[in-house]
């Protein structure tokens, strides 16, 4: 099977079912659903195949597929992945049917084409996917602007309070960062003899100069969309604005395609500006950890509390990638898996509460989990999952981060940690406003309060629920496929040090 054109397909696919479901009637909703949910289906099969191809003690880039394009430029369909992009695109692979099915019924209330909708979510899944597997650099600016249309389109069209405000910003942020990346590719193109093949580039030798200015087109780029701090103001807007389906696949996904072009293009290709940064982009994400873990304590509408998480988490991710250490890379990258899962979880969570309620005000609740007290327990769960509990995934990142971190800047990791008490307060408090203490009177007055979890939505959680459990416990076959990965890209940076032993590493932190 290692000679199966997996990532082209897999491109491809989502593509042709998003036509397929678009085209079917529109007084057909249900059957536009199915074939949606089944067609992601398959797309799911096909990416467990790929990893059980995948060869982690093999080459560093695997099911490589390289199609000419625009000749004349250098430019072709190139494509390739290593352990890192494969971790993200089974990320992907799992999420998009569980979104699909967690939402069944939220394009109804917009008054718009149902099947328009998962429509969109078939395309996003194409883009998502591309820009992962892209290994050519103009074909992954592509993918990085074309994946913005139908996330513009889900929260401008489905969304709900301040839906096309929150659109067009996010719109604007990521085209401003890839105008910067645009003029960066295009010197990258000249400077590297006129070629966008990722390892053409990887050997060119460029002058500290212009790289530090190539370096920057590229990282603002990736800290919008990220989002690092201070670029992060839309986000809020988009998650708050989004379903919530499409807003688990932008915090769960989307945003991390700004911290895996750190990791694949400019640690790489800028190995001595990456260095040069490192201070400032430490600063940046260290800031962002304690800055928007305040502001989440603050917030009111529980979708914006969570969109707040997650630029506080990312500033994890930040830190773990410019300790430059393998240690805490490999715990970046994990951080981005289980962070997709668990804050996945929790915007789907919310958003069946919210979908109950009618309102996404935290003040709109209280003593929920007398009415719904299995939904009020996975609410409590997902959210100490994203506090990086012991026994959940995203401990074991958030440890590997911050010991990989110590080693090498004390001041950072300490600081860091900071934001682990903050994130006990707002989950904590969220959690005991929303679900705890007295039962608000007006929720027995509404019949969604009166409905616990249903089949549909119990299939939904128990895939993330036993992944974050799973993972939390024994994340070795995960780090295993990272660790070749992340120590190729120290190499690129002349920071080579030993792989973590992660089961070791566990068990002293359960210790």
């Amino acid at each position: 099977m290692s000679n199966f054109p997996f990532l082209s397909v897999l491109t491809v696919a989502p593509l042709v079912g998003a036509l397929v479901v678009a085209f079917l009637p529109r007084h057909r909703p249900e059957l536009a659903k199915q074939v949606a949910f089944v067609w992601s289906l398959l797309v799911l099969v096909l990416s467990v195949v790929m990893w059980v191809s995948f060869n982690a003690g093999g080459d560093r880039f695997q099911f490589r597929e390289s199609y000419t394009w625009i000749p004349n430029w250098g430019v072709s369909f190139t494509f390739a992945a290593d352990g890192i992009a494969l971790v993200m695109l089974m990320l992907i692979a799992v999420l998009v049917p569980l979104v699909i099915l967690a939402s069944w019924h939220d394009a109804e209330s917009s008054k718009r084409s149902i099947p328009v909708y998962f429509a969109l979510l078939l395309i996003l899944e194409s883009t998502m996917i591309g820009v992962f597997a892209a290994a050519d650099v103009f074909l992954f600016y592509v993918f990085f602007e074309v994946m913005l249309v139908p996330m513009y389109f889900l929260i401008g069209s489905y969304g709900g309070h301040q839906r096309q405000y929150a659109a067009v910003k996010f719109f604007l942020y990521s085209l401003v960062g890839g105008l910067f990346m645009l003029a960066a590719v295009i010197g990258l193109w000249v400077v590297g003899g006129k070629t966008f093949d990722w390892q053409a580039l990887s050997q060119v030798d460029i002058s500290t100069g212009t790289e530090r200015w190539l370096f920057l087109g590229f990282f603002l780029a990736f800290a919008i969309k990220a989002p690092f701090f201070p670029f992060h103001t839309w986000l809020p807007d988009a998650g708050g604005a989004a379903p919530a389906g499409a807003a688990a696949l932008l915090v769960g996904v989307l945003d991390k395609v700004g911290t895996f072009g750190i990791l694949r293009y400019c640690l790489p290709l800028f190995p001595e500006a990456s260095k040069w940064f490192a201070p400032w982009a430490l600063a940046l994400g260290v800031i962002g950890i304690i800055y928007a873990a305040l502001l989440a304590v603050g917030q009111n509408d529980l979708k914006r509390l969570v969109s707040y998480t997650s630029i506080a988490h990312f500033g994890f991710i930040g830190v773990g990638i410019f300790a430059f250490t393998t240690q805490a890379g490999t715990g970046a990258v994990l951080y981005m898996l289980n962070h997709g899962l668990a804050t996945g979880l929790l915007f789907l969570v919310v958003g069946m509460l919210i979908s109950r309620r009618g309102s996404s005000l935290i003040s709109d609740f209280g003593g929920a989990g007398k009415l719904v007290p299995v939904l009020a327990g996975l609410l409590f769960f997902a959210g100490l999952a994203s506090l990086a509990l012991p026994g959940t995934a995203p401990f074991i990142s958030e440890f590997l981060v911050l010991i990989g971190t110590f080693t090498v800047n004390k001041p950072v990791a300490v600081i860091a940690t900071v934001g682990i008490i903050l994130a006990a307060a707002y989950v904590l408090w969220m959690v005991q406003r929303t679900t705890q203490g007295t039962l608000n009177p007006a929720l027995t007055e509404v019949d969604g309060m009166r409905r616990d979890l249903n089949l549909r939505e119990k299939v939904v959680v128990a895939p993330l629920v036993a992944l974050i459990v799973l993972l939390g416990f024994y994340p070795k076959p995960v780090t295993d496929v990272i660790n070749p990965a992340v120590q190729a890209t120290m190499d690129d940076i002349g920071r080579s040090d030993p792989a973590p032993s992660v089961g070791g590493t566990v068990q002293e932190a359960h210790r």
